[in-house]
């Protein structure tokens, strides 16, 4: 079922290194914010989230809709949908009451999905 893919995976390598940034933006923001209140405002800004998780979207659904189609496994798209709705959900709780947690498990779980996808052969 899965092995190692040909040079349509560029998505999912796209999608994992973006997910590898969000990572990295989640917590150096809870670090910085922890340091530096007043400056950490911009990485927190509410439009800086919103465009992210827009184009999270977008290249979940191009990139696992193209996997469906691809190789015909529901499996990654269903892992990537499942990290993409807690990536959205942890915009609704806000960072005072755990989103950057859910914002982290939402990320690792769609780089799952990514992964698994780029692995499903035909």
């Amino acid at each position: 079922m899965f092995a190692r893919g040909s040079n349509e995976e560029t998505i999912d390598r796209l999608a994992i290194g973006l997910s590898g940034l969000c990572l990295i933006h989640c917590v150096a923001s809870a670090v910085f914010v922890t340091f530096l209140a007043a400056g950490g405002s911009f990485l927190l800004d509410p439009i800086f989230h919103e465009v992210g998780m827009t184009i999270a979207l977008f290249l979940g659904v191009f990139g696992f809709g193209r996997g469906i189609v691809r190789h015909g496994y529901m499996l990654p798209s269903a892992v990537g949908g499942l990290g993409l709705g807690v990536m959205a959900g942890s915009l609704m709780v806000g960072h005072e009451d755990g989103g950057t947690f859910y914002s982290i498990l939402g990320v690792m779980i769609v780089a799952l999905g990514h992964d698994l996808n780029r692995r499903a052969v035909i």
